[in-house]
C-alpha cells in the first residue's frame, strides 16, 4: 500500500480499534506511515497513543481492525513484523540487577543482529564505559532512558517505534539524540514516535498524526499544516494603512495604528504578499505558525474549548530552547 505522498507504507493500520469493556481506548485508526520519514504521533494523555503503539508491537490484540508492519499483521504474525524493528521499552522495566552492558548484550541477542551503532549511541548520549559496568538499579532516570534508547537503536533497525523517547533527557542530550534520528532517516530508516513535546516534533518530524480521545483528528505533513493554518502578520507602510487592506481575501485586520497594521491571515499567504507588493509597504513580518498554536486550534475545532483547551495545551509540553 502507498501513502498519500506516493511512498511505500511501512506501517499500515485500518480501522484499528481497542476497547476495554465499555471504554474505547482507540477507535478506527487509519494510518499509512511512509518509508524514510520521522513521523510524530501527537495527543495529550488519554489520546490513545500508547494503546496504538502496544497494538503496533503486537503486545495486545485489537478489538477490531488490523495493523501491519512491512506487510505482516502485528497480531497474527508478530514475530515477522518485529524482525526489522527497534522498540523503546519503558526505562522503568529494565532489569535492575543487570549491568548496563549486560542489558545491551541481552537486547542485541533478542534482535539477532550485531549492535553496529552501539558505540555511536553511547558517545552521543554520553554513557561511559564505567556507567555500563554498573547495575541498572543505581542509574538515574535519565541514564536509564539513555540505555533504553541505545538498546532500541544499536542494531540499526529499519523501523523505530519510540514512545516518548526524550523523556528524562537534558536539552543537550536531547539535541544529540535528534541528530541521530535525522541520520537514520537520511539512511532510509523510518521513525514512528509519540511525544508530548510539540517543539521537538516541530524540529524533527516530516509528518504528524494528531489524536484526541482515542480518535484520529488529523494527519498531515508539517509543512502543509503550517501553510494552511492562521498566521499573524505585522505590516508597516510609508503612509497610512490602505483602506483596501481589510478587503483582501482571508485577511482580518486585527489592529491599526497609524502606518502599522496587525493582520490575521487564514491559509495561503501568497495573495496577500502579491497585494502588498503593489503598495508602499516598507516592512513585513510574517512568521510561520507554531505547532503549538495549530494544535490548540485543532482541539478547539474538534470540541475542546475554554478550560478544557487550556488543559489540553498544558498536557502537551511546548518548551523551546532559548
Amino acid at each position: 500500500m502507498s501513502t498519500p505522498t506516493g511512498q511505500q507504507a511501512v506501517i499500515i493500520t485500518s480501522g484499528l480499534t481497542k476497547r476495554y469493556g465499555r471504554i474505547d481506548a482507540l477507535t478506527a485508526l487509519d494510518l499509512a506511515v511512509p518509508n524514510g520519514v520521522i513521523y510524530g504521533f501527537l495527543g495529550p494523555n488519554g489520546a490513545g497513543k500508547t494503546t496504538a503503539i502496544r497494538l503496533l508491537m503486537g503486545f495486545i490484540r485489537p478489538s477490531a481492525g488490523r495493523a501491519a508492519i512491512f506487510g505482516h499483521d502485528t497480531w497474527r504474525d508478530g514475530v515477522a513484523a518485529r524482525r526489522e524493528l527497534g522498540f523503546l521499552v519503558n526505562a522503568e522495566s529494565l532489569y535492575p540487577d543487570l549491568s548496563g552492558r549486560d542489558q545491551l548484550d541481552y537486547a542485541a541477542s533478542i534482535s539477532g543482529r550485531p549492535p553496529v551503532l552501539r558505540r555511536r549511541l553511547l558517545d552521543a548520549l554520553e554513557l561511559s564505559d564505567d556507567a555500563l559496568g554498573r547495575r541498572l538499579g543505581s542509574y538515574s532516570k535519565g541514564m536509564r532512558q539513555k540505555l533504553a534508547l541505545t538498546a532500541a537503536l544499536q542494531h540499526d533497525p529499519a523501523l523505530l517505534i519510540l514512545d516518548e523517547p526524550t523523556d528524562g533527557l537534558d536539552p543537550l542530550i536531547q539535541h544529540a539524540f535528534e541528530e541521530i534520528l535525522r541520520e537514520r532517516r537520511d539512511a532510509g530508516r523510518t521513525v514512528f514516535m509519540s511525544s508530548h513535546d510539540l517543539a521537538e516534533v516541530e524540529r524533527i518530524c516530516e509528518r504528524v498524526a494528531v489524536a484526541r480521545g482515542g480518535r484520529l483528528i488529523l494527519e498531515a505533513a508539517i509543512t502543509d499544516l503550517t501553510r494552511r493554518h492562521r498566521r499573524t502578520a505585522e505590516v508597516r507602510f510609508a503612509g497610512p494603512v490602505p483602506a483596501s487592506l481589510a478587503e483582501q481575501p482571508r485577511v482580518t485586520l486585527v489592529r491599526q495604528e497609524g502606518s502599522h497594521a496587525t493582520l490575521a491571515v487564514d491559509g495561503d499567504v501568497t495573495p496577500l504578499v502579491r497585494y502588498l507588493a503593489g503598495t508602499d509597504m516598507t516592512d513585513l513580518l510574517l512568521p510561520p505558525p507554531r505547532l503549538e498554536d495549530i494544535f490548540l486550534e485543532l482541539y478547539d475545532t474538534h470540541g475542546v474549548n475554554g478550560a478544557t483547551a487550556e488543559a489540553a495545551g498544558t498536557a502537551i509540553s511546548t518548551r523551546r530552547r532559548p
